[in-house]
Parts: C-alpha cells; structure tokens; sequence
C-alpha cells in the first residue's frame, strides 16, 4: 500500500509554483471538496457547480504565479478565485435565463432542495463558528460567503456605507482566525 503524501503550505506553495503536477492533484484533492460546498451554495446546481469547480482549478492552475503569500493564505486565494468566477457566473445572462427557466420547472422541488442544500453544506464548519460573530459582523459574513454577495451589493442591501461593510468583514475574519488556528 502507498503512503499519500502530505505537504505543509509552504512545500505545496513552492511545487505549485515549479508546476509539480502531483502537487496540484494533492491540493485538487485537499480543497476540492470545500471549494464544490461553496460553488454548490451560491449556485444551487450540480452540473454548473461542477463545471465552475473545473474552470476554477484550471484558473489555479494557469494563475498560480500571481499567488503572494504576503497577501493571504493559499486557501484563502483559491477560495476569492472560485466566488468570484461563480459571481461571474450568476451575473451572466445565460445563467439568468436559465435559472428562470428551472424556477418555472421545479418550483416545488427548488425550495425542499434549497432547505437540505443550506442545512448540509459548510464543510469546514463555519456557520458553526458564526455564533461567536457579533450579529452584524455575522450577517456580513452570511451574505458574502453563502449568499454570494459583493461587498458593494452588501452595502446597497444593508443600507450601510461600503466602508462600514469592509470593518466589519475585517473584523469577522480576523475573529473566525483566531477561531480556526
């Protein structure tokens, strides 16, 4: 039997970089998963959370030189890459049509689906971490990683100045840290 191979963040950084092929299956198979919950909770779609998933790790893949770990995690870079693409995939006029279409179709199964997607998704466990947010940090964080939101859309729906959204966020992550180490 053969021992799987496990790198610190700073060895898999390094390989990414030396486009090690083996490295980037290893951190397909580390962080695919919670990558897919993400993708899975914005978009609420099998076949298109599976499709993002792929396009993201192909953006990883092709875009890893422009990784600094002076600016974050490696997680946290991967984790910006794949919402931001599905946003990209929400604004589009293609994905509008289309999720007229399937509310039309599966009106009834959509929201039976949307209540067990909300209740099994979290892979890593922070909505549970969220109780320890003060209710407004909580609510940022809510609607920029589950409801997909922008920091922008964020302020327009809570009626709040941006940079009010962004001291917020700042400071829920900073606790979730501290939560997380």
């Amino acid at each position: 039997m053969q021992e799987i191979k496990k790198y610190s963040e700073e060895e898999l950084v390094y390989l990414l970089k030396k486009r090690d092929e083996t490295a980037f299956a290893y951190l397909y198979d580390n962080y695919s998963a919670v990558l897919y919950g993400v993708i899975y909770k914005m978009l609420e779609n099998e076949n298109l959370a599976e499709d993002v998933l792929q396009e993201a790790f192909i953006k990883i893949w092709n875009n890893f030189s422009n990784y600094d770990k002076l600016k974050g995690r490696l997680f946290t870079w991967m984790l910006n890459i794949t919402r931001n693409l599905t946003i990209d995939i929400i604004r589009s006029k293609g994905y509008k049509k289309q999720a007229k279409i399937q509310n039309s179709e599966n009106a009834v199964n959509n929201i039976s689906d949307k209540m067990n997607a909300a209740e099994s998704f979290d892979a890593l466990g922070i909505r549970n971490h969220l109780a320890l947010l003060k209710n407004d940090q909580k609510q940022i964080i809510d609607l920029a990683y589950f409801g997909g939101l922008t920091q922008e859309e964020i302020s327009k729906n809570l009626g709040i100045p941006l940079g009010t959204v962004k001291t917020r966020m700042r400071a829920a992550i900073i606790e979730l840290r501290k939560v997380l180490k």
